[in-house]
């Protein structure tokens, strides 16, 4: 019956993400907002709302580790799981925007819950920071669209049939708003069952609920994740698949934490294994994308499959860990040693090369221009 729950709690999360960010999508571009915000905002809202549910369904049930395992889990998996899906299955574009603002605001943002998570504790006065920090990226992200110019609604106005095609604008309007308040609705429902199936998993293998959070609840949240950014990726919409996991990804912490933070009668813990582990990883993922996206302005195939090795060996770090198996240490070791430094060398190296590479077609174009 447990699994029942789980599987059941993660459809209903599923549908529901599907309903609230195809709804949200369509009545942003009927209100005339350009791809890339949709993208940064729309679509990053809506698919973290599962974890603004699941995280807010944990921490009113007292499970507050599971609450913030959700985040830092999810965070990781978007980046190392989403991102990697998205580019196996084409290579996905980063925009320039995304390199020098949103990747830096992601980063910052990882850095900042850290710092704010060093006492042990996210209380009332670190969730309200959080929860400033949303409302200020989206005003920017709002404004930089809205600077940039809006893309016109493309219902056609004729001068015969403005009455009507006005009504029929709000009639659209109005379906797409009711597909956002059924999104929520599943949300919340599908959210409930989600956590109580996973703290029935983890009462019944005895494994703790940080490490359910990070990977069994984290996985299952960030599927949103996962079906528009393969989606996007596949058909053509490369940039919305790239802004969709570091939109989500800021949000996560900005509002996810600070609503919860904020609303939960109860501080969120903070255990020792987090601040000692799983925040700095989530952290190094979030660092990981700026060379990436740096060189070449993509992600590329083997890049992707880089992201997916390294999902799979946190999430194998997690189960031994859980266990205390005794390849713990040895495991450890060698990612520490061999694993993590040398795709660091690997990274610093693509990315002299590239900034070499930019120098000296600059050059070239500045060589051809002055013989002209």
């Amino acid at each position: 019956m447990t699994i029942v729950l789980l599987i059941t709690g993660l459809v209903l999360l599923v549908g529901g993400a599907e309903v609230l960010v195809r709804g949200a999508t369509r009545l942003s571009l009927a209100l005339g907002i350009s791809p890339l915000v949709i993208g940064l905002t729309v679509v990053a809202y809506g698919t973290s709302s599962p974890e603004v549910a699941v995280t807010l369904q944990a921490g009113f049930a007292g499970e507050t580790d599971l609450a913030l395992g959700n985040v830092i889990g999810s965070n990781i998996a978007n980046v190392l799981l989403v991102l990697g899906l998205a580019a196996m299955v084409a290579p996905l574009i980063v925009r320039s925007q995304l390199v020098r603002f949103d990747v830096p605001i992601m980063i910052g943002a990882s850095v900042l819950l850290l710092v704010l998570a060093l006492d042990g504790r996210i209380g009332r006065i670190e969730s309200g920071i959080l929860a400033a920090g949303a409302f200020i990226y989206s005003g920017v992200v709002l404004y930089i669209g809205t600077r940039r110019g809006r893309q016109p609604a493309t219902m056609p106005e004729l001068p015969d049939e403005s009455i009507t095609v006005e009504r029929t604008r709000f009639r659209g309007i109005g379906r797409h708003a009711l597909y956002v308040v059924i999104g929520l609705g599943l949300l919340v429902l599908g959210s409930r069952w989600l956590v109580d199936g996973a703290i029935e998993i983890a009462v019944a293998l005895g494994v703790s609920q940080m490490v359910i959070g990070l990977t069994v609840v984290a996985i299952g949240t960030s599927l949103p994740e996962i079906a528009t950014s393969m989606l996007a990726a596949f058909k053509g919409e490369r940039d919305l698949a790239v802004g969709n996991v570091v939109g989500s990804n800021i949000f996560n912490i900005f509002l996810v934490l600070g609503v919860a933070g904020f609303i939960v009668p109860v501080d969120i813990p903070v255990p020792t294994s987090a601040l000692n582990f799983d925040l700095l990883v989530m952290i190094a993922v979030a660092v990981a994308c700026l060379p990436i996206f740096f060189t070449g302005g993509e992600i590329a195939r083997w890049e992707g499959g880089l992201f997916l090795g390294y999902f799979a060996a946190y999430t194998a770090y997690l189960i031994l860990r859980s266990q205390q198996h005794e390849a713990l240490p040895a495991y450890s070791q060698i990612m520490l040693v061999f694993v993590i430094p040398l795709t660091a060398v690997t990274l610093i190296v693509l990315t002299i090369h590239a900034i070499h590479t930019r120098r000296v077609e600059r050059q070239q174009m500045m060589d051809s221009t002055s013989s002209d």
